[in-house]
């Protein structure tokens, strides 16, 4: 064990008993975050074998984001209420049997409503595996944990779409949440044993149950909105401008109260009291929105109009993970010898390279082109977590640490899914924007359109299914142009978050940061 730090009762952990501590710590995090993509491609298959329409099985990945989402916030005052460790440990439990009942469900329904379980408790493990780790390393160690815990964040929903898609082909659907039982149990077990004599204090303050059912209306109206907007076009549906209603009053209720009530559910008062942690979690959330939105963007456009199945387009994206934990381990001995801005701005460089990269791939190219930008991205992905949470962490009070990463992950997920709604139905649009100009361009009456259309008949192929082909391929050319928009914006959008992250000030310790 170390020397005691004044700041804490306990000394911080070492040797294996830390690096047992961390395995647990980081499994679990990565376990919650691979569920919010792992059944994304397994949809048609659990739809199908539950008796449901397709639509209406996309309700097992909103139910989970929804729960997910209004959990989130709120573990600071789970935290404060019955103490870090043992809220942590009682979310992982309680994952590990809601991922058991989502895989016995002989219903459409039970399903859902295990789904909703499994995405409320694990909305609290995600800033509490961060909040523990930042408390139990020594100070000198923290770059080595915040790499970590970013890589799980980061990594999980690459390699999410792959092992569901493994899982489904070669097994049952319902393995996708089985697999998660053992490793639940394995997590729960060693972090009780481990942290039980190292809980945090526990403090009893009033339930501020007004703001919580604001906090459970207006965010749930919104991940609602979000993920059905593009399916019902948005606005011109009686349903979503109702819950577009619904969301900004709520809003706007909610932060009247949270900001004039004595024990807040949500510490806002985070975002203006401390420099550091406003404009770093702008420039973490804003820039994992587009990151995101780029691993939802190009496996679609590889599965729906270039004819990758789910499998092979998470190989494409694979390079990008397994870069990141090649380098990672290099890059955390850097963390405390350079000043983290010029970490962060490196990552946020690296990530608009790619952006411009990719916004000039073809519906020709090959394998080798699409999967070669993927792996410089995890130069950025090593670069860019670790350093963003050190600088939005620093001159936090140990007290408030919970708080503050419930607020942090709150503020990126949202982004997250608010960016991935709104680059989806950016994507359709410029597909059909696209396509008006390249039909302009090759109409019936066209010298190129009768010699293409006479080469392809030449072929023995009939007019019509001629025809037929060229739409299709007009269709590919579209989407392929609409990515190449996604991505090109993608990449201004992160060049400007350099200058954002230059706002914050030195040093970037637990005791220093600007105000």
């Amino acid at each position: 064990m170390a020397g005691q730090p004044s700041d804490q009762a306990q000394p911080y952990l070492t040797g294996s008993t830390l690096v047992l501590f961390t395995i647990a710590v980081a499994i679990a995090n990565l376990m919650e975050v691979l569920d919010i993509t792992i059944a994304n491609v397994s949809l048609p298959t659990i739809s199908g074998e539950l008796g449901v329409a397709p639509n209406q099985g996309t309700w097992i990945v909103t139910s989970y984001a929804v729960s997910n989402a209004i959990l989130v916030p709120l573990t600071g005052w789970f935290a404060t209420r019955f103490g870090q460790v043992r809220v942590f440990t009682t979310a992982v439990g309680l994952f590990t049997l809601a991922s058991l009942l989502c895989g016995i469900a002989s219903s459409f329904q039970e399903l859902l409503t295990f789904r909703v379980i499994q995405g409320a408790v694990a909305g609290l493990m995600i800033p509490l595996s961060q909040a523990l780790l930042m408390n139990n390393y020594p100070p000198e160690k923290r770059g080595t944990a915040l790499m970590i815990w970013g890589m799980t964040v980061m990594v999980a929903p690459i390699i999410g779409p792959i092992l569901g898609g493994w899982i489904t082909e070669n097994f049952h659907w319902s393995w996708i949440f089985l697999i998660n039982v053992p490793i639940g149990i394995f997590c729960t077990t060693v972090t009780w044993m481990m942290l039980r004599k190292r809980e945090t204090p526990v403090k009893k303050q009033p339930v501020d149950v007004i703001g919580a059912g604001l906090l459970v209306l207006w965010v749930g109206t919104l991940q609602i909105l979000l993920d059905k907007g593009n399916e019902l076009d948005w606005f011109d549906s009686p349903f979503i401008l109702s819950l577009a209603i619904l969301s900004v009053v709520g809003f706007v209720a909610f932060l009247i109260w949270e900001l004039t009530d004595d024990h807040p559910i949500v510490d806002l008062s985070l975002l203006w009291q401390f420099r550091n942690f406003r404009m770093g979690a702008l420039s973490l959330s804003l820039g994992y929105s587009v990151f995101f939105s780029s691993v939802i963007v190009l496996p679609m456009w590889l599965q729906t109009q270039i004819g990758y199945t789910s499998q092979w387009a998470g190989f494409a994206l694979a390079p990008t993970g397994i870069v990141a934990l090649m380098i990672s381990p290099f890059i955390v001995r850097f963390m405390n010898r350079v000043d983290l801005r010029l970490l962060a701005s490196f990552a946020f460089f690296v990530f608009a390279l790619t952006g411009f990269w990719r916004s000039h791939f073809t519906s020709g190219s090959d394998f080798f082109t699409i999967m070669l930008p993927q792996a410089l991205q995890g130069l950025a992905v090593a670069t860019f977590f670790s350093p963003l949470i050190a600088i939005n962490m620093s001159g936090i009070p140990p007290d408030r640490i919970a708080n503050a990463s419930g607020l942090q992950n709150f503020l990126r997920m949202m982004a997250g899914s608010f960016g991935t709604s709104i680059v989806i139905s950016l994507w359709d649009d410029r597909a059909a924007w696209h396509r008006t100009q390249l039909t302009d361009q090759l109409n019936s009456a066209s010298q190129p359109m009768q010699s293409y259309v006479g080469q392809i008949e030449s072929l023995g192929v009939p007019h019509d299914l001629a025809l037929a082909q060229i739409d299709r391929q007009l269709t590919i050319e579209s989407f392929t142009l609409a990515t190449n928009d996604i991505f090109w914006l993608g990449g201004c959008i992160l060049l400007a978050l350099v200058a954002v992250i230059w706002r914050t000030r030195p040093p970037f310790t637990g005791g220093g940061g600007g105000n």
